[in-house]
C-alpha cells in the first residue's frame, strides 16, 4: 500500500515562491511515477505536472509551463513541485499522486491510482 504525504503549501503574496513536497513510502510505489494536481474551490481537480520513474521525463500544464519545476530524488522517496511566479489564481489545494507504469496518459486524472490529503496553496494579490 503506498502512502503520500504532501507539504510545503501555505500563503504567499503573487510574484512569490513556494516548493511542494511530496513523500512517499511502500514498496514499490514509491518510484513509480508521479504527478501533481490541484483543485480550487468548486472547479474540478485539474492536471499541474508529472514526472517518470526515473525523472526523465516531465509533462506540465500549458497554465503552469515556464513556472513550475518537477522533480524527483528517488534516494529520498520525494517529488517535489517549485512554484515560481505565482498567480492568484494558482490558489488551490495540491495533491499528490502516484500512477503504474504505462498506465496511460500523465495528464489524465484516471492515469492516478493512489493520492495524498493535499496541501493548500493559497496565493494573495
Amino acid at each position: 500500500q503506498v502512502q503520500l504525504v504532501e507539504s510545503g503549501g501555505g500563503l504567499v503574496q503573487a510574484g512569490g515562491s513556494l516548493r511542494l513536497s511530496c513523500a512517499a513510502s511502500g514498496r514499490p510505489f514509491v518510484t513509480y511515477p508521479k504527478g501533481w494536481f490541484r483543485q480550487a474551490p468548486g472547479k474540478e481537480r485539474e492536471f499541474v505536472a508529472a514526472i517518470s520513474t526515473l525523472g526523465g521525463s516531465t509533462y506540465y500544464a500549458d497554465s503552469v509551463k515556464g513556472r513550475f519545476t518537477i522533480s524527483r530524488d528517488n534516494a529520498k522517496n520525494t517529488v517535489y513541485l517549485q512554484m515560481n511566479s505565482l498567480k492568484p489564481e494558482d490558489t488551490a489545494v495540491y495533491y499528490c499522486a502516484c500512477r503504474l507504469p504505462d498506465s496511460g496518459s500523465p495528464y489524465l486524472r484516471n492515469a492516478y491510482r493512489n493520492w495524498g490529503q493535499g496541501t493548500q496553496v493559497t496565493v494573495s494579490s
